[in-house]
């Protein structure tokens, strides 16, 4: 008499088909509790627990793959000696998981120590016996994330295809967790990022000028037009006394609230010293207590490039310093020419240094213009830079214009000239022109 088989029992069919529901349903539950929002270190301990207890397995692990070193390191581990696992990393290709990382291929292996990719030194370590193992890619998109692991089948079984086909499963289901997890980290970044960025602009608006100050011999027009990403611009126009006004325009290194946090250095500095010396203004001496506090409390590279400017209204006499900034243009209208302003000497909190002075004479109809380098190095989609040319060609053209109207007039050439092409920088720019 034959044996009945036991592979085409209907009874041994229909209970193994009604396990393997089951499975599918555990599964189903595990996804739906893996795909809840919490911190990584709960995401993968939930992970690695529902692995163990899926495939019935005594051990597991999860190694994430790290794209700035091209390493697997042992993020989690579970089962007994498994915490040891956190100090863990590994190349691609080196060892079972390194294998799988770098083939993308999932693995199922019955005698751990009959594979040569097999290395044991985990196991001398704590003392563990691993004896059968199922480690699958985990993958999104093609891109890899990392690997998990489940180790020694319960009992004296072994992994089976089944086994294998739910493992998988869930290691799809994990990789789209871990890499929602990163995106959410991601967007958090970036939306601190962003609160950082208004922070900026809040303490850079609130220390550029709100009005300035109407004069009977100079007509003066400024523009500040802030970028997306925070620059460091600064311009300010302040009546010292009845004889005496200071122009002013800094464009500090680098963005975001480290540059607008000096800029409200070089305001709180600007201030304190006209406070304190309204009739006795010394333009070389603002220069050097300004550069002196900015050297004590920024970094090497930290620094502002300036413009000072101070206009002596009765003698009609501007002393002119450039601590290392964009030279102001001097359009004289008897001569006909442009003088650019370079006296002065190295930008502000590099070294301590000596600055010289500059003066000049304004006549009727001359004209001064001093910007920040958003003007000149404006781009446009073919990465061509506006340049101090056309900026000039430009107020040339409409030298016989009002301060506002030679103002207007850059500010539309800039735009002609940039086009669609989004702005990368902070622009400053005041016109003077002399009645």
């Amino acid at each position: 008499m034959k044996k009945k088989n036991k592979s085409k029992d209907p009874d041994s069919l229909i209970r193994k088909l009604e396990t393997f529901n089951q499975e599918l349903q555990f599964l189903h539950q595990i996804s739906q509790q893996i795909s809840e929002k919490k911190p990584l270190s709960q995401l993968l301990h939930e992970i690695m627990e529902s692995s163990k207890l899926l495939v019935k397995a005594e051990a597991s692990s999860l190694l994430l793959f790290d794209e700035k070193d091209k390493k697997l390191h042992f993020y989690v581990a579970t089962g007994e000696k498994g915490e040891l696992l956190e100090t863990f990393s590994m190349e691609l290709g080196t060892g079972i998981a390194g294998w799988v990382a770098k083939n993308r291929k999932p693995l199922i292996i019955d005698d751990c120590y009959k594979d040569a990719r097999f290395n044991p030194e985990f196991d001398k370590k704590s003392k563990f016996r691993t004896k059968s193992m199922i480690c699958v890619p985990l993958m999104r998109k093609d891109k890899l994330l990392g690997v998990i692991e489940v180790i020694n089948k319960q009992g004296e079984e072994k992994f089976d295809s089944e086994d294998l086909f739910l493992f998988e499963t869930l290691a799809s289901q994990c990789a789209i967790a871990i890499e929602n997890h990163f995106l959410t980290q991601k967007q958090i970044e970036i939306e601190a990022l962003e609160r950082e960025l208004e922070i900026a602009r809040s303490i850079q608006q609130n220390l550029l000028p709100t009005s300035i100050p109407s004069f009977d011999d100079v007509d003066v027009a400024p523009l500040f037009i802030p970028a997306r990403q925070v620059g460091g611009d600064y311009y300010n126009i302040i009546q010292i006394n009845k004889d005496q006004s200071l122009f002013f325009v800094a464009d500090v290194s680098g963005k975001s609230v480290s540059a607008a946090l000096i800029v409200s250095v070089i305001d709180a500095c600007l201030h304190s010293y006209l406070s304190m010396n309204k009739q006795s203004f010394d333009l070389i001496e603002l220069v050097k207590i300004m550069n002196l506090i900015l050297i004590e409390t920024t970094t090497p590279t930290k620094f502002a490039t300036s413009w000072f400017g101070l206009y002596n209204h009765p003698t009609a006499e501007l002393y002119s310093v450039n601590a290392g900034h964009n030279p102001p243009y001097l359009f004289t209208s008897s001569q006909n020419e442009i003088q650019p302003l370079h006296a002065g000497g190295m930008f502000l909190g590099g070294v301590d240094g000596e600055y010289q002075l500059e003066i000049l004479k304004l006549y009727k109809d001359d004209i001064l213009v001093y910007y920040t380098d958003g003007i000149t190095e404006a781009w446009n989609l073919k990465e061509e830079d506006y340049g101090e040319e056309r900026l000039q060609q430009t107020v040339n053209k409409y030298k016989h214009q009002s301060a506002q109207e030679i103002l207007t007039a850059i500010k539309q050439d800039i735009n002609h000239h940039v086009g669609k092409a989004q702005q990368s920088d902070d622009i400053a720019c005041v016109v003077l022109k002399k009645n």
